[in-house]
């Protein structure tokens, strides 16, 4: 699926959300140091739960190092509340990196401009900051699989005690 890049990322309980995400999608993670926080922290994992062993995970010294082993060969898309185009205009396919930026800074301006059309903003109201990073994450990623008819993936689930048909039979 999609390979998401968190540079610098601050936060353990959103690193450990996204790895929830990751694991649910079946997306890669690439983790591009300093990280705010130490792997081990309770927090990183309390937020994760037990899914850790479903998602693989890289880690970086830079983002220059993630761009040069991946790049030319995959898309790269940075989402950025600078961004011009809406995340929505982009067309995500499976293996693109979907890269984020540190929770108070987000991405360098230096590295956006070298990027202008790959630079997404997910919509919001107003002059406000940003959304949390584990929710930026989870709109590329939901956006990037609706995109792709959530090919793969279970689309319709099942009650634990009752059937839909009792439901349809109601209607």
């Amino acid at each position: 699926m999609f390979n998401i890049v968190l540079v610098e990322p601050e936060i353990p309980q959103n690193t450990g959300n996204i790895v929830r995400t990751c694991a649910a999608t079946g997306c890669k993670l690439h983790l591009v140091r300093p990280l705010g926080f130490e792997v081990s922290d309770k927090y990183l994992k309390r937020a994760g739960l037990d899914y850790w062993h479903f998602v693989e995970i890289a880690y970086y010294d830079s983002f220059a190092e993630v761009y040069e082993k991946f790049a030319p060969e995959h898309n790269f898309y940075f989402f950025t509340t600078k961004g011009r185009k809406r995340h929505s205009d982009a067309n995500l396919r499976p293996d693109d990196f979907l890269v984020f930026g540190k929770e108070t800074k987000g991405l360098p301006e230096e590295l956006l401009l070298r990027h202008p059309s790959e630079c997404l903003r997910i919509p919001m109201l107003g002059e406000l900051r940003s959304l949390n990073l584990s929710n930026s994450v989870a709109i590329a990623v939901y956006e990037g699989l609706r995109q792709n008819d959530y090919a793969g993936f279970a689309t319709q689930g099942q009650l634990h005690n009752h059937t839909w048909a009792e439901a349809e039979k109601r209607e």
